[in-house]
């Protein structure tokens, strides 16, 4: 068994559109998501235990914000339209609840946002940890901004990529415990239970549980660098029978779909996970193409059923249209890449 680290931090996180090129587009001019890896149409063979037992083909989208954190997995159903909740999501629902983006400055950051979305945005506010503040894409979906340490290129962006997740769960407990299998040594930032205002979306006087998971970067790994720290948000309701978010629905309809890390042995997080009692439920055992990317994935289940993708990356491109990548797999360890040669990702940045 390996003992160096299994994950080096979030990939990225899915989100369930039904229009790939306008959601990206809202992603890219507000949010700074402008760095496509592979943007590609295809079947999805190896999800059918989420997708009814049927192969069903999609679009899908991995682009990155290059200041630092984790991309976007942007992804629609094509053999069908992806269906939305046929509820409200209230904070506490079982699945991923918000996107945590992170900023190197919270004043700036909700200025552009005010700036340039049309979409609702929550007061700047204090929160368990810090000012941030709450918002909504044009989908409906509940993002959270914070600011951050953890930088590879900041300058000139007013916001940066992914650093975490809201996540609902029934069971605190059980599902801390599954998180720190997973990541290794998580730092816990806080634990609170009590009733919070800062929290949109909730219904007033419930009381819940909120704990905040951190692992911080380490320099280790490919791309630990530009993904920065981790940090994963769980929200137990305490006060009523919490809906999933997914129930009746497949893989890949609207909402937040997945939560995906940077895998650094595969192998090793198999064993694992499933001597824990989860399974991989998808494994493509073998390096999978996307567009000019390939790489190994996986999936398994949070102790709620929220989808856990894994990703093992063995090569990205940096211009496609010259047939330029960079081969992981040819690397004989698991230092972080140069500066410069993360940067080379930036040449297919998208303007508007």
């Amino acid at each position: 068994m390996n003992n160096n680290p299994l994950i080096a931090g979030i990939q990225q996180i899915g989100i369930g559109v039904q229009n790939v090129p306008e959601a990206w587009s809202w992603y890219r001019k507000v949010l700074g998501f402008d760095v496509p890896v592979f943007d590609e149409k295809a079947n999805a063979p190896l999800m059918t235990p989420y997708t009814g037992g049927v192969v069903q083909s999609r679009q899908a989208a991995l682009v990155l914000n290059m200041a630092g954190g984790g991309g976007l997995e942007i992804w629609s159903f094509t053999s069908r339209v992806s269906q939305p909740a046929s509820f409200k999501m209230e904070l506490g629902d079982l699945g991923i609840n918000a996107i945590r983006f992170k900023a190197p400055d919270i004043q700036k950051a909700y200025a552009h946002i005010k700036s340039t979305s049309k979409e609702p945005v929550g007061p700047l506010q204090k929160l368990p940890e810090g000012e941030g503040f709450w918002g909504h894409d044009p989908y409906g979906n509940i993002y959270q901004i914070t600011q951050d340490d953890s930088w590879f290129q900041p300058k000139g962006k007013a916001i940066g990529g992914v650093a975490g997740a809201v996540v609902g769960v029934s069971d605190m407990d059980k599902s801390i415990a599954f998180y720190e299998d997973l990541l290794g040594s998580l730092e816990t930032v806080y634990d609170h239970t009590g009733v919070f205002d800062d929290l949109p979306t909730t219904i007033a006087g419930q009381r819940y549980r909120r704990v905040l998971l951190r692992k911080k970067h380490t320099p280790y790994g490919a791309f630990s660098r530009l993904l920065g720290h981790t940090h994963i948000e769980l929200l137990q309701a305490l006060d009523r029978s919490p809906k999933k978010l997914f129930e009746n629905r497949f893989w890949g309809d609207c909402g937040y779909i997945h939560l995906c890390f940077d895998a650094l042995d595969m192998d090793s997080l198999k064993i694992q996970m499933q001597g824990k009692g989860f399974p991989f439920t998808v494994d493509s055992e073998s390096s999978f193409g996307m567009e000019a990317a390939a790489g190994r994935f996986a999936y398994l289940e949070d102790p709620d059923g929220t989808l856990i993708e894994l990703v093992e990356t063995h090569k990205v491109p940096i211009l496609k249209k010259v047939g330029w990548f960079m081969d992981i797999q040819k690397r004989k360890h698991q230092k972080p890449l140069p500066d410069w040669m993360i940067k080379t990702m930036g040449f297919s940045r998208v303007k508007d």
